[in-house]
């Protein structure tokens, strides 16, 4: 069983689901420390003239430490309107500008609670479902306590020998923190994806990398991004034991 272990995102680049589509099971790692101004509440997308911008969504302040499983978004309704404001200029170019639109309004639907993990959740199933990806999210909070970690790489360690893992990919980022050793006394593999390569014409716009899959999906049909995951199945994961 191949196993993938992420931060919840919004609408995360495209490494991210190039990675959901090369495993069996995905756990979404919502137990982890909630920061400010990191990819836990906001990614990029192209602005109406040229470069790149945040896309952000407002949390309520809470206390320096607070688990990223009780963070709340401020206000949902206006965060939505907001979002759905800065994608509308590209409506005059983007040649699938209603199907990302019909997305977000699919994530905002989808909300029961104002978390902003069952956002970033849902806009991870939303895009999956879109692109037809199976993996299904299991969230860390529901499988247990991890106890006695002593490095950050002894939780995907912990989780992989909870659920039984053969094998763990994990993105090109972040290989100092594995301990190579460890995975090998577990019996379990150790592997990394290989930095993306996906380009594509923006109309006017200059190509900006890894941005948002909002971006992707805004200049690409689902049936070209699906192309490109294939292609990234053979060859794109190297194994470090």
């Amino acid at each position: 069983m191949k196993l993938a272990i992420m931060q919840p995102y919004p609408f995360p680049y495209i490494g991210y689901f190039e990675l959901m589509a090369q495993v069996d099971r995905w756990v979404v790692l919502d137990v982890v420390q909630y920061s400010r101004h990191t990819w836990m509440n906001r990614n990029r997308i192209l602005r109406p003239d040229e470069g790149w911008q945040y896309f952000v969504l407002p949390v309520k302040k809470m206390p320096l430490g607070t688990s990223m499983q009780q963070i709340l978004l401020a206000n949902p309704d206006e965060m939505q309107r907001k979002l759905q404001a800065q994608l509308q200029h590209y409506r005059k170019c983007a040649p699938y500008f209603p199907l990302v639109m019909d997305m977000v309004r699919d994530v905002f639907s989808r909300l029961k609670t104002n978390r902003l993990v069952e956002f970033n959740v849902a806009s991870l199933n939303v895009v999956a479902e879109r692109l037809a990806i199976p993996t299904a999210l299991e969230l860390c909070s529901s499988l247990g306590e991890l106890k006695n970690v002593e490095h950050p790489g002894q939780i995907a360690l912990q989780i992989s020998k909870w659920l039984g893992a053969d094998i763990y990919i994990n993105p090109p980022g972040g290989r100092e923190i594995f301990d190579p050793q460890e995975w090998k006394a577990s019996d379990i593999r150790l592997a990394f994806t290989k930095m993306n390569d996906l380009r594509y014409e923006c109309g006017s716009y200059a190509f900006e990398p890894n941005l948002s899959i909002l971006d992707v999906l805004m200049w690409n049909s689902v049936g070209e991004v699906q192309a490109w995951l294939r292609s990234r199945l053979t060859g794109s994961v190297v194994y470090a034991i």
